[in-house]
């Protein structure tokens, strides 16, 4: 790092478990970002201004005034511009030593899987069940890291999915996919603004610390907020072992013959 960037990253040296040489890391590092609103917001700000240096954002939708309660990355100017473009220069603000990558579509399965081999973690901030599936699929697929949050109401909940590991659960093991879900948006069901920010905010703290490999993440825990009350609660995750999408196939050796 030259003296420009030893001094925007100073506050991150002096952590004994970041130091030089984890901040040289993250530099380097590459996160993918599924979603540009609520939950992505914080998660994009904090990654850039940390120095993930390469960030792939993904989000089909465009700026509304209704998502400015909330979605911290665009602002009024913004009305109107593809949330891609719209963070793309709010991380310019932030950090053009980044690079950041756009991609301006609701990203499909096969896109997904393209995607996720060339980052080193994945933060699902999508707003429905059929992509965080398939996030989550693409996921187990290459092996990465899954770090997954929502919010509605004033109710919020995260966990990591480390699917480095065929012990880990996957998001598959605590959300089934039954068929029977219908997602409801925010314009129905409402969100209070602090709750996306937190959340969002826990999502960038547990990829940086994967990024790092420092600390104990969130993986085999689910964390829920309730937060009119601010009363916190976890849930112990455990595999399923019946899960249809990430349990380990049994391999019967054949017999040996004499």
């Amino acid at each position: 790092m030259n003296d420009h960037q030893l001094l925007r990253y100073s506050r991150h040296i002096l952590l004994p478990q970041i130091d030089i040489a984890g901040q040289e890391k993250l530099n380097h590092s590459r996160a993918l970002i599924v979603g540009a609103g609520g939950l992505g917001s914080p998660v994009a700000l904090y990654l850039a201004a940390s120095g993930v240096g390469n960030l792939t954002i993904c989000d089909g939708d465009q700026v509304d005034l209704t998502n400015l309660q909330r979605q911290i990355m665009h602002d009024s100017q913004s009305i109107g511009l593809a949330k891609v473009l719209s963070a793309k220069q709010s991380l310019a603000r932030i950090n053009p030593e980044i690079n950041v990558i756009t991609i301006h579509e609701q990203v499909g399965p096969e896109k997904l899987l393209q995607l996720t081999t060339e980052v080193d973690v994945v933060i699902d901030a999508s707003d429905n069940f059929n992509t965080r599936y398939d996030i989550n699929q693409a996921c187990i697929a290459n092996k990465k890291p899954l770090i997954s949050g929502a919010a509605v109401h004033f109710n919020g909940q995260i966990s990591v999915f480390d699917l480095r590991h065929d012990d880990s659960p996957c998001y598959h093991c605590l959300y089934p996919n039954i068929g029977s879900g219908e997602d409801m948006p925010c314009a129905i069901m409402g969100v209070f603004s602090p709750i996306v920010g937190i959340i969002g905010s826990m999502q960038a703290a547990e990829a940086l610390k994967i990024l790092l490999n420092i600390g104990a993440s969130l993986s085999g825990r689910l964390l829920l907020l309730d937060g009119l009350t601010m009363n916190w609660h976890y849930i112990h995750l455990l595999k399923d072992p019946a899960c249809p999408v990430c349990r380990v196939p049994v391999l019967t050796e054949n017999p040996i013959r004499q």
